[in-house]
């Protein structure tokens, strides 16, 4: 490969295999990806546009290029978008056949621009600013609705990115303008009439209305021709005596992010939870460097007991005690305790929280990090106990749709609700493709889970949904931060592995992922035989 100008780039033809792809990194950082097809070759940005990972250290599977890092999935043809959690699809730039070689120019790039004239006497209204309602009003834009759309929020901010509040953010790797989604002037570049600080008292979905409440108390009621209720989780609070004391927090906004940064300053933190978002939280104070000192509470006696086997839990426990973090295991809070003798009042500040063992532990501020419930009081009416019972394609009536968090839908692996960030950017991107009556875009019946969790700088990701973790079929060292683990839901030699997580095999887990998205998931018995998992994603996608 050799530069022609500092736009243009020479390469081989011959470098790239057929039916797969091959990326360039340039002396300015950039990256080129090549894709080919027997004489057809195209070419993108090789940046994934997520979070920038080089697309060719990822995987090609038949059409799909499949980002290493977050799975986000793009067209090998035209750099279409096919998965979140990118947002939009790959820049792709021109190409000259020069016969054993190809000139890629990197200032010619193809405009892709489409015209927003679809349904524009239509209207609608998105209620909830989180990843989904995001998602299907950007995504509605991006493949030309020309109606009209709402889209309502309680917080009072644009959409934002609100996975790396706990990641990133907390430890004072970013800046709050790097969360917000589509860029500070999302809604105006994309006429969306964004409005905030506003709740919704009802909805009446058999009318696709909603009745919208502002912060002065005046009503006013909106009719839409699509109506999107995507309104999210709030934190779970136990029941226990003093967790209404000043010094108690819960992380879900960006408002609750910037407390907690500004409140561990040099304090003794307790963080109650062991799933990731606790451990992500005592990751994130512990980079930040200003805490006194952070212990965490459980139950239970590992970490994301519910996720990972106990070999991946006590390697996560030994990361982040060889960071310093102190862990209080197999006891739960009996109560938070406040300085002096009163806890009746929200101006008592914690002191102390006593655990379920006896045991006491110094407290100045506790993190609860007790999992969420969904937002589904506005859809009561219509709701199943666990979930909006919505199709595959998010529809709970005709031109009503629930998604992200509070919805049970339909995947490839059943019927379930799943609180995670790649989820509800699937809901939002099917929800969209539902309105303008697309049928290219897969429906939420062909895609799976996924989420990833950022603990000092590794990324442990997991694809699927297990019912346990313990029977597993581990490969490599967790210790080493270098395995893969796939996950049965029962010990029979046929059953195939229904979730996997891992660190460091990244085109492993993209592997699996695809097979299992395919319905082709392995077996035991072929994994312990030594299935070729990368040889048979992509064998079956040709």
């Amino acid at each position: 490969m050799s530069n022609a100008t500092i736009h243009t780039v020479t390469i081989s033809k011959a470098d790239i295999p057929n039916g797969g792809m091959k990326s360039y990194k340039q002396d300015d950082d950039s990256i080129i990806l090549i894709t080919r097809d027997e004489d057809e070759f195209s070419a993108f940005d090789g940046k994934c546009p997520h979070a920038g990972a080089d697309l060719g250290d990822g995987l090609r599977c038949g059409n799909r290029v499949i980002c290493p890092w977050h799975h986000g999935s793009f067209d090998s043809r035209d750099g279409t978008l096919l998965e979140p959690v990118a947002m939009r699809g790959l820049t792709q730039y021109e190409l000259t056949d020069e016969g054993d070689s190809l000139i890629v120019n990197t200032a010619a790039k193809i405009d892709k621009h489409v015209a927003n004239d679809k349904m524009a006497d239509t209207h609608t209204i998105i209620v909830g600013g989180g990843g989904a309602g995001f998602m299907t009003a950007n995504q509605l834009r991006h493949t030309g609705y020309g109606g009209k759309i709402t889209l309502i929020s309680q917080d009072d901010k644009a959409p934002y990115n609100r996975p790396l509040l706990s990641k990133m953010f907390l430890a004072g790797k970013m800046d709050e303008k790097y969360l917000m989604l589509g860029g500070a002037n999302w809604a105006r570049n994309n006429d969306i009439d964004l409005r905030l600080n506003q709740t919704v008292s009802e909805i009446l979905p058999n009318e696709r209305t909603i009745v919208i409440t502002d912060a002065d108390g005046t009503s006013e009621q909106k009719t839409a021709d699509f109506l999107v209720v995507a309104t999210g989780a709030e934190p779970k609070i136990p029941p226990f005596k003093g967790a209404e004391l000043d010094g108690v927090y819960t992380l879900r906004s960006m408002d609750d992010a910037k407390d907690i940064k500004c409140a561990s300053d040099n304090k003794h933190v307790v963080i109650v939870g062991t799933g990731f978002i606790g451990m992500e939280v005592a990751s994130a104070l512990m980079e930040a460097g200003k805490a006194a000192s952070i212990t965490v509470v459980g139950r239970s006696r590992r970490v994301m007991a519910n996720i990972v086997s106990e070999a991946v839990s006590n390697a996560l426990i030994k990361l982040h005690e060889d960071k310093g973090v102190n862990f209080a295991f197999g006891a739960g809070v009996n109560k938070i305790n406040a300085g002096g003798n009163s806890t009746d009042n929200k101006s008592a500040k914690v002191s102390s929280v006593t655990l379920s063992d006896g045991s006491t532990l110094a407290a100045d501020m506790v993190i609860l990090g007790t999992g969420v419930a969904p937002r589904t009081e506005l859809l009561n009416e219509v709701n199943a106990p666990d979930g909006v019972q919505v199709d595959e394609h998010l529809q709970l009536r005709d031109g009503v749709y629930a998604l992200g968090d509070i919805a049970k839908a339909t995947n490839q692996m059943g019927r379930m609700r799943i609180e995670h960030w790649r989820v509800a950017l699937q809901h939002g991107l099917v929800t969209a493709a539902a309105i303008l009556n697309e049928d290219n875009v897969d429906s939420l019946a062909e895609r799976i889970p996924f989420f990833w969790t950022g603990q000092y700088g590794k990324s442990l990701r997991y694809s699927g949904h297990a019912a346990t973790p313990d029977n597993g079929i581990l490969f490599g060292s967790p210790d080493n931060l270098d395995y893969i683990e796939y996950y049965f839901d029962d010990d029979g030699e046929d059953t195939r592995a229904s979730a996997a997580s891992s660190l460091g095999r990244d085109k492993e887990l993209i592997a699996f992922s695809e097979l299992l998205r395919r319905g082709h998931a392995p077996t035991r018995a072929q994994i312990k035989a030594g299935f070729d998992i990368i040889e048979q994603a992509q064998a079956l996608s040709r």
